[in-house]
């Protein structure tokens, strides 16, 4: 197995994101910037190690980059995959 570190690349701390966090719905759900390469099975286990917590389940999603100028030329952004973690009841993780 894979370190957990260089699987969670960092947490996703958008208005967004942040809102399945508030618990304003009875499960917790935390967005992780991952491993391209990264599978569900590893996220969860990635997620449990690092954290004293149970992990409900796990959604990714691939987000493409965008398109962006870099004065006349015109570049993109690197693409990057998601993963949504829904903890069981109870269970928090403090990121902030």
């Amino acid at each position: 197995m894979r370190d957990p570190h260089a699987i969670i690349i960092r947490p996703v701390v958008t208005e967004k994101a942040m809102r399945g966090t508030e618990g304003t719905r009875p499960t917790h759900a935390y967005t992780f910037e991952v491993d391209r390469g990264a599978n569900k099975i590893e996220i969860r286990q990635a997620v449990e190690k690092i954290w004293p917590v149970k992990v409900l389940h796990v959604r990714t999603q691939r987000v493409m980059g965008k398109t962006k100028r870099f004065r006349f030329r015109v570049g993109r952004r690197p693409s990057w995959k998601k993963a949504v973690v829904t903890l069981k009841e109870g269970h928090r993780i403090e990121i902030l």
